[in-house]
């Protein structure tokens, strides 16, 4: 497959993690997760993922310890997919995928994943104001450090909607815009 990185950005709860095990089951390429770093690293600092992202804004070593991850890969021969909020912007060869969905859903997507023991939230109405400060915090953040505007769709090959497809249905939306992209023929990009 001529393009090897695969980078799937998108709404929290709008399924990247689980597009992206079945994008790497079907493609043989390794898997690379920002959530689960992220996660792994709040857990570290004894504090959720919204917390962390906040102590983030004025603690640059976050996300130079995330981000130097991604950058290295540009010089890796080995192909990826990589769920990762900044990953399209590290990597600009990459085939960018963002994801949606919408936040009451995505909230019960998110409570009822047992993997996200970092993200426990104690009513659907925490859930969806937490996910949505998380998204403002992130984007604000990536927007001043980087000049990275992850809410402009643009830049991005394909966005899809996530709310009432399937995982598989999204995995093949992907891997049927990637063919098409890598052969230069034209392709929807928003579903």
């Amino acid at each position: 497959m001529q393009n090897s990185k695969i980078t799937l950005t998108g709404d929290l709860g709008s399924g990247k993690s689980a597009v992206s095990k079945i994008l790497c089951e079907k493609t043989g390429f390794e898997y690379i997760s920002t959530g689960r770093i992220q996660r792994q690293l709040a857990q570290e600092m004894g504090v959720d993922t919204l917390e962390m992202n906040r102590l983030a804004d004025t603690d640059p070593s976050i996300d130079e310890r995330i981000d130097g991850i991604f950058i290295s890969l540009n010089d890796d021969p080995k192909s990826y997919v990589i769920d990762s909020r900044m990953a399209w912007f590290f990597l600009p060869k990459s085939f960018k995928v963002y994801l949606q969905a919408d936040v009451a859903v995505a909230a019960q997507r998110i409570i009822h994943d047992p993997a996200r023991d970092s993200e426990v939230y104690g009513s659907q109405e925490e859930a969806v104001k937490k996910i949505l400060a998380r998204k403002a915090s992130e984007n604000a953040r990536f927007l001043s450090k980087y000049g990275a505007d992850c809410s402009n769709l643009d830049n991005f090959d394909i966005v899809i909607n996530t709310t009432f497809r399937t995982r598989e249905e999204v995995t093949n939306l992907v891997l049927k815009a990637l063919y098409s992209h890598n052969e230069g023929i034209p392709f929807q990009k928003n579903w």
